[in-house]
């Protein structure tokens, strides 16, 4: 009888999983374990896993998996699982690139939309039955700058484009995009930065991108300009960002990602005026866990049959 391989999933919603893995007709070459995320794998009962799909992992777990093989982020950052010191050099780690893009670009859009109309204030007048004259602003014609085009980014552009946005924005190897006016390479940052109207950071959580946006950037952007942050809390300097704000060196800042999630009641963030916090929204969708299974399933039939697996993360380049 051929040896079954051993799937720990480490989650909440192992079911969309099971599902996939049944569907796939894999059900009959895997031996799959469940664990909530509140508890902890163990030496003693999981050392036969040779693949994990978990959100993260705390320090010394995999240490403990002594048969892993491969990990399967159930996320699109990894810098968490980076920063494990057990993570051994022969596991492989992949991520869920591109299970975001049902929802980020609508999100995003609902971002400049908020930002630019007076929805919000409207509702407000309402509950006090208060008739006030409002004017929307508009989209067409302001730039839009994307640090960060990959695969959302690209999603992005392509709708904004169809509202009359201009968008520019950096790529690591810079090509030729849809609904992109001029893409430019990660040095020519400050052009992008000087030159949009609303500048949105997609950029990975890599050594290079820690403290990215600092005063120094932020000095360069319009005194008229928002700043977006729906990639990583780690890309902005916290502080740099509310002096910015206070100092109406920048119109204001919406913000998705944080250093530290939930954002703490006590950060600042919650209190200076001009900087929107919102509860990390833009890549979470009702389906999203079956979107990771058909990733994750794709890549567990490639696994199971000596296949090179897709959306393997470079661990030099961090993503």
């Amino acid at each position: 009888m051929t040896k079954r391989t051993r799937v720990l999933l480490w989650t909440d919603t192992p079911a969309p999983y099971l599902d996939a893995i049944s569907a796939a007709g894999l059900a009959e070459r895997v031996t799959v374990d469940t664990l909530p995320r509140n508890e902890t794998p163990s030496a003693q009962r999981h050392a036969g896993t040779e693949v994990l799909v978990a959100w993260r992992s705390p320090p010394g777990i995999l240490a403990e998996l002594a048969g892993l093989r491969w990990v399967q982020a159930m996320t699109a950052g990894v810098d968490s699982w980076l920063r494990l010191p057990d993570l051994r050099p022969g596991v492989t780690l992949t991520c869920a690139r591109g299970t975001h893009r049902e929802s980020m670009p609508e999100n995003i859009l609902g971002a400049l939309f908020h930002l630019t109309k007076p929805f919000a204030a409207i509702v407000e007048d309402q509950k006090t039955r208060t008739w006030t004259s409002r004017i929307a602003e508009s989209l067409n014609g302001r730039t839009l700058g994307i640090l960060g085009l990959g695969a959302i980014g690209q999603d992005l552009a392509r709708l904004a484009a169809m509202l009359g946005m201009r968008v520019i924005g950096t790529k690591r190897v810079p090509a030729d995009l849809p609904g992109v006016a001029e893409v430019y390479p990660p040095e020519r940052t400050d052009a992008v930065l000087a030159d949009s109207d609303f500048v949105l950071l997609l950029l990975p959580a890599t050594p290079a991108t820690e403290n990215f946006i600092d005063a120094g950037r932020l000095a360069l952007m319009k005194p008229t300009a928002w700043l977006l942050n729906f990639g990583r809390g780690h890309l902005v300097v916290d502080d740099d960002l509310i002096a910015a704000v206070e100092g109406r060196r920048i119109a204001g800042a919406m913000l998705d990602v944080f250093r530290q999630e939930p954002l703490p009641r006590e950060h600042p963030f919650w209190g200076t005026p001009g900087i929107i916090v919102l509860p990390h929204v833009g890549g979470m969708h009702p389906e999203r866990d079956r979107t990771v299974a058909r990733l994750f399933v794709d890549n567990l039939r490639r696994f199971l049959d000596g296949e090179p697996l897709t959306e393997i993360v470079d661990r030099a380049v961090g993503y």
